[in-house]
């Protein structure tokens, strides 16, 4: 009889704890959704290695202006940003494509509504030594290079799974790229430092990472340069070469121009909306037409837009 009135009074003290333990787990799960809104909390952010050093930047201003706010930026080539966004390793993601449908469904399947932007235009530019006696690149000639037709050269990205491949391969609607004409490396500094060496290469990359290095003023500049490249379209640029610029950007006369999107992603109210609004924003926009690039949306004040012949 005592073993039985003390093994039921047990019940109603593992009750009251198992109680106090579920309160306790949801106040810390309501303390940690109160700490956390559009501009305090800490945030992981996908961005296309092609695009790192605008946002670096960004996101360096974000953090200086917003003490509560942390972004920790996932630098991945592109193919490798997307299958990290639909892992749900980041809800986050810098690119210079929207996903596809297929892409898309997983989020839709889910209730999720993307919050998409577009915050900047960038281009892919082409760069060889200086050494080389080419200057200017027609379009027929870029596209026989990615298959294999033109003999003596190759075309060398800043990875395997890089946007600048993607962009070129949907510019000229190739179902494949001959894999003998072009080489990877491991990043952008890279494919620069690899031009600056050989003179039968042909570097692809994007003109953020270019105009980081004129920023630097790497010496890097003293042996390669960036090659004017034939405008196809209709009107009085067709026929002509045009070297990437802010201002043929701006004009839409260089051919490889691509847009720079953020998108958001996360089921909340969260920090990737601030981030989205800053960058989105006048003082975010002055980071990108500070940065040689072009704005989405030019901030209110009178502006200059560059042109590269500063550059060497």
């Amino acid at each position: 009889m005592m073993y039985r009135m003390r093994k039921y009074s047990i019940i109603p003290v593992m009750l009251v704890l198992c109680a106090g333990l579920f309160q306790s787990c949801k106040d810390k799960s309501k303390s940690k959704r109160e700490s956390e809104d559009i501009l305090t909390g800490k945030l992981p952010v996908l961005v296309d290695q092609t695009l790192l050093p605008v946002i670096k930047e960004s996101a360096d201003v974000f953090e200086s202006s917003y003490p509560n706010s942390s972004l920790e930026l996932m630098v991945r080539p592109e193919i490798k940003a997307v299958n990290a966004l639909l892992a749900d390793s980041a809800y986050v993601i810098v690119l210079t494509r929207k996903l596809t449908d297929k892409e898309g469904d997983y989020f839709k399947k889910r209730g999720i509504q993307p919050k998409i932007f577009q915050m900047a235009s960038d281009a892919v530019v082409l760069i060889n030594n200086r050494s080389s006696a080419d200057t200017i690149m027609s379009q027929k000639n870029v596209k026989s290079l990615l298959e294999g037709n033109l003999s003596g050269q190759r075309l060398i990205f800043d990875n395997a799974n890089s946007s600048t491949l993607r962009f070129l391969k949907d510019y000229y609607k190739l179902d494949k790229i001959d894999p003998k004409a072009i080489s990877a490396m491991k990043d952008s500094e890279d494919v620069m430092r690899y031009i600056s060496e050989n003179t039968n290469s042909v570097g692809v990359i994007g003109y953020n990472w270019f105009l980081k290095a004129v920023e630097k003023n790497s010496q890097l500049l003293e042996k390669i340069r960036t090659l004017s490249i034939e405008n196809v379209g209709e009107g009085e640029s067709k026929g002509l070469f045009y070297k990437p610029s802010q201002s043929t950007i701006a004009d839409g006369v260089y051919p490889f121009i691509r847009p720079v999107y953020i998108m958001n992603y996360q089921p909340n109210m969260g920090l990737g909306l601030g981030f989205s609004a800053f960058l989105t924003g006048d003082r975010g926009q002055r980071i990108v037409l500070k940065a040689g690039l072009v704005p989405e949306t030019m901030p209110g004040r009178e502006i200059i837009i560059r042109d590269e012949s500063y550059i060497k």
